[in-house]
């Protein structure tokens, strides 16, 4: 790989360089269909990560996986009003099909709430058949006229969670979990930090009851909406007579929910931390967590390097760590220097000539603190038994540092007036915590002067000490809600 030119600085223009790392990292590239975009295999694999990961979560709590079609009926879609109104612009709709005009259009699922209900209704009959607790890895469909790899695109890979239960007490209970869950996750595996909370009506999912959001603040202070968590209630149950037979021998309706994350999190993860350089990938999620590169100019000193490059990665391997050897001989060091630190390795190993040597290794790190030695000169077997502290290091530093970027970026108190919060917006917010009447009126005029919506009404955990008796939009406050300009 030739080395070009630098990335655009991000305080330059954040929406260049995010598409400019994107592509050089080979996350992904942009498909011959509109909106659409290909997952390059250094993307795939940190998706795949974030799969495992999550999937073992799932799995710990008690859900199953399973698949559902990628069609369905446009009927099904229509008995759920307030769903199909909310999805209706971004429908794709399969008309024709085997030659010939199909008598009833099929939807590429947007989402999958309304043919899995409708088997669920077919399964269930007892209250000793609930709960029901299924997730599907799926890819889904939702016209964008506007392609942001990873943050925006027509198809796009995700997990989607459907479970039904027996009480509203039990769908509630599921809808704050599978929160906790994504938030453990975003925070242990991503090292990015959401703000928790409830979404406003206007922002709830179309078709849920109450909808629970995770939202992120990116390096340019734009928040982004990282998981969701929906609780349906009975809405769905009874579009599709998803019914059963209490144990006190009643027929009611089951309670749903359902909740997802999907690829944007890898958006998520490069906007939190990449830096000019290209994107830097928390050592839990990257493919590779370091890089071997021998360095030699002669047939003399091949031997050598490569013999101490192959003991090195062996024994990196034997003490848990994703390690890959670059013995490519057609790259330059510098090349090969570029396109790791591009792609976000943690931590690269050099072994020349000289480090043999001196009985030494190379580790060269790919975050680093100001007036920090970006390299240590270690002996071969204290690299290796180091890497994984290093690796740990590196992982709850990323955490750390987004967490006080978003509390610097923070602001609470003092912002009672729309042009109030406008100003702290426009000199730099990213979160604003304000009082809120619960009017929709009030947040419409805020998005129409400012951009910003609210981001969620946020949990007790992240409330400000004192809680704001006016409203942002004029008249007493009825909560605190956190305001953003968001992706």
């Amino acid at each position: 790989m030739a080395k070009d030119k630098a990335l655009t600085p991000r305080s330059e223009d954040f929406a260049a360089w995010y598409n400019e790392v994107v592509l050089r990292a080979e996350l992904a590239d942009y498909a011959p269909v509109r909106g659409c975009m290909v997952i390059r295999p250094w993307g795939y694999a940190i998706w795949e990560n974030m799969q495992r990961a999550l999937d073992d979560m799932f799995k710990a709590t008690g859900h199953e996986n399973a698949y559902f079609p990628l069609l369905i009926p446009m009927s099904f879609i229509e008995k759920e009003q307030e769903h199909i109104e909310g999805f209706k612009p971004e429908l794709a709709v399969v008309t024709h099909a085997g030659g010939k005009e199909l008598e009833e259009a099929l939807v590429v699922r947007p989402t999958s709430e309304t043919v899995i209900y409708s088997m669920y209704a077919k399964w269930v009959q007892s209250y000793r058949d609930l709960p029901v607790l299924i997730n599907q890895w799926a890819n889904v469909m939702r016209w964008e006229l506007r392609t942001r790899l990873f943050l925006r695109t027509s198809e796009f890979l995700w997990q989607e969670g459907h479970t039904a239960h027996a009480s509203e007490a039990e769908a509630q209970e599921e809808t704050l979990l599978i929160l906790d869950l994504y938030r453990r996750f975003m925070e242990d595996w991503i090292a990015m930090p959401p703000v928790t909370g409830l979404k406003s009506e206007s922002e709830k999912f179309a078709g849920a009851v109450r909808t629970y959001g995770l939202e992120a603040m990116m390096q340019d202070r734009k928040a982004l909406q990282a998981g969701t968590s929906h609780m349906l209630g009975q809405n769905f149950s009874r579009q599709f007579e998803l019914k059963f037979q209490s144990e006190q021998g009643r027929e009611e309706y089951a309670w749903n929910t359902s909740w997802g994350v999907s690829t944007r999190l890898i958006g998520g993860l490069v906007m939190s931390h990449g830096d000019d350089s290209g994107v830097v990938v928390p050592p839990k999620l990257a493919p590779s967590q370091v890089v071997v590169l021998p360095i030699f100019r002669s047939e003399d000193d091949r031997t050598g390097v490569m013999a101490a490059a192959e003991r090195v990665t062996n024994a990196l391997r034997e003490v848990g760590v994703r390690v890959r050897l670059d013995s490519r001989e057609h790259l330059s060091p510098g090349a090969k220097f570029w396109e790791w630190e591009r792609k976000g390795v943690p931590f690269r190993v050099e072994i020349g000539p000289k480090d043999l040597e001196q009985g030494q290794v190379v580790v060269a790190k790919r975050v680093y603190a100001e007036g920090e030695d970006r390299k240590l000169f270690l002996p071969e077997a204290e690299a290796v038994a180091r890497m994984p502290v290093l690796l740990e290091e590196l992982q709850s530093g990323l955490l750390e540092a987004a967490r006080v970027r978003r509390e610097d970026a923070s602001v609470r108190g003092g912002v009672d007036s729309i042009e109030a919060l406008g100003e702290a917006l426009d000199a730099g917010a990213g979160f604003v915590y304000t009082g809120w009447s619960g009017d929709p009126a009030v947040e419409e005029r805020v998005k129409e002067a400012t951009k910003a919506t609210i981001r969620v009404i946020p949990d007790e955990e992240f409330r400000s000490p004192s809680a704001p008796t006016t409203c942002v939009g004029g008249g007493a406050a009825k909560m605190e809600v956190v305001w953003a300009r968001a992706y």
